[in-house]
Parts: structure tokens; sequence; C-alpha cells
């Protein structure tokens, strides 16, 4: 028997010895004024031995891993019937209190016997016991596992969008302050294109390069590029006349006259072919 089933029956056993005396006392004092004391003594050793004979059949049966609830309910009559004694004793005695007092001392013994039943029948080898021991540990040490895993994850993905938010703030100060030098340039430009001095310093150098010729200045237009039509097939190559007669009509085709690049689109657009060189050469004719 092992140090933890003595823990259990042990108590159960003493228990048992306690009430069993004390019953053949009662049945001896309480019977014994009434009938030959032999007799008293005979239903005394009868109530103790018949509930010991039930015991030790019930405690058989718990050792095969069987029950019967015909010897329970006997083993319990046997208790109840002790308790009765000892109850009855108790009320008609003068020490009625200190005899009540240890009524309960039957069915406590069979409570214990119970108690001591229900653990061996839940009780479990040392090796189970350290197969689950073992796994609740290597439940504990995954849960660990997992709740560190999850808290470095966190930081991880904290940091990197602390990194993301910082280098997004710095390329858009960095975008604005270039969107701000390219609105300061292009304003500049603007200003520059549409001002009269401009035009006038830029003519006046040019006549001295290119006597009896006053081109019209236009500096370049940021924004976006017009897609110039593709030519479904080759034009035959036109002639200085006829490529001057074209530009001169696409030219003047609205007032105020068109400039060479509105020009230049419309040409293509319309299907004609001519290179960049003649094409400028006869705006220049023309103009």
């Amino acid at each position: 028997m092992s140090a933890k089933t003595t823990k259990t029956v042990l108590p159960a056993v003493v228990m048992t010895a306690v009430s069993m005396v004390l019953t053949l006392a009662v049945v001896l004092m309480w019977l014994g004024s009434a009938v030959p004391w032999l007799v008293a003594l005979v239903v005394g050793v009868g109530i103790d031995g018949g509930w010991l004979a039930t015991l030790a059949y019930e405690r058989r049966l718990a050792a095969q891993g069987d029950h019967s609830r015909t010897v329970t309910a006997v083993g319990w009559l046997f208790g109840l019937v002790a308790t009765g004694f000892l109850i009855a004793h108790a009320l008609t005695s003068q020490a009625s209190a200190a005899w009540l007092a240890v009524a309960w001392l039957p069915i406590a013994a069979k409570a214990l016997w119970l108690v001591h039943g229900l653990w061996e029948r839940t009780a479990l080898t040392p090796l189970a016991l350290d197969a689950i021991r073992g796994i609740q540990q290597e439940a504990r040490d995954e849960a660990a596992v997992a709740r560190a895993r999850l808290r470095a994850e966190a930081t991880s993905e904290e940091t990197r969008l602390t990194a993301v938010t910082q280098s997004g703030a710095r390329v858009a100060r960095v975008q604005a302050r270039t969107a701000k030098t390219l609105a300061g340039a292009w304003s500049t430009l603007e200003t520059a294109r549409r001002g009269e001095d401009t035009g006038r310093a830029l003519t006046s150098v040019t006549n001295r390069v290119t006597p009896g010729v006053t081109p019209r200045w236009e500096l370049p237009v940021w924004g976006a590029v017009e897609p110039v039509a593709a030519l479904e097939s080759v034009a035959p190559a036109l002639s200085d006349g006829e490529l001057d007669a074209l530009v001169d009509t696409i030219r003047t085709s609205q007032t105020p006259a068109l400039s060479y690049r509105e020009m230049a689109v419309r040409f293509r657009a319309a299907g004609h072919s001519a290179s960049e060189v003649r094409l400028r050469a006869a705006w220049k004719r023309v103009a």
C-alpha cells in the first residue's frame, strides 16, 4: 500500500474500528438490562460483523473493478442501524449530549470508505502522472514560446511601421520642396514667355543674325505632350512649293495664326509627311 493510499484508507479504518467498538458497547449497555448480556453481545457482534462483512465484500469488488449496489445498500443499512442504536441510547441516557456527539461516527466511517473508493477509481500510476506532467509542461512551454513570438513580431511590426512612416514623411517633405521649386521655375518661365521685353530682346538679337526675318519666339511649355497620330501609309514626298503652301494654309487657318508647334501637330495629323528640318525651313519661309 502506497503512502498516498494510506492517507485515505487509514482514517476510514480508524473511524470504522471506533464505530464498531461504540456500537458493541452501546448494545451491551442498552440491552444488557433487558436481556442477558450474552444475547446483547451476540446482537452487537452481529451488527458489527454484518457491517464488516459487507465492507470486506465491497472492498473485494472494488479491487476487481466491480461494483454492487445491493452490497453497498446493505452496508449503509448496517451503518444506519448502528447509528440508530447510538441515537436511541443517547436519548435514554443521562449523558445524552456526549452520546449524540459520537452517534454520527458509523455514517462518517461509511462516507470515508466512499471517498477512498472514489480515490481508487480515479488514481493513476506514477508513469501516467509523469506523462501528464510532461504534457502540461510541454503545453506551458509552447504557450510561452508563442507569446514570446507574438511579442517579437509585434515589436518588429511596430519598428517597421515607424520606419516606413518616417521614410514616407521624408519623401513627402522632399516632394513638397521639389514641387515648390518646380512651381517657382514654371512661374518664372511663364512670366518670361509672356513678357514683351523678352520678345523684343530676342528679336533684336535675331535681326543681326538673320536680317529681314522676324520670327515668333516661344519658350518651351511645361505640360503634357499631345500624341501624334500614326500614319497609316507613307505619303509621297512634297516639293518645297507644296510644303510651303500647306504650312501657310495650316498656319493661317485660325486667327491669330498658329504657332509652329500647333502647325506641326496639325500638319502630321492631316497625314502629310516631311522631315523636321524641311518643315521648319518651310515655316521660316512663310512666316
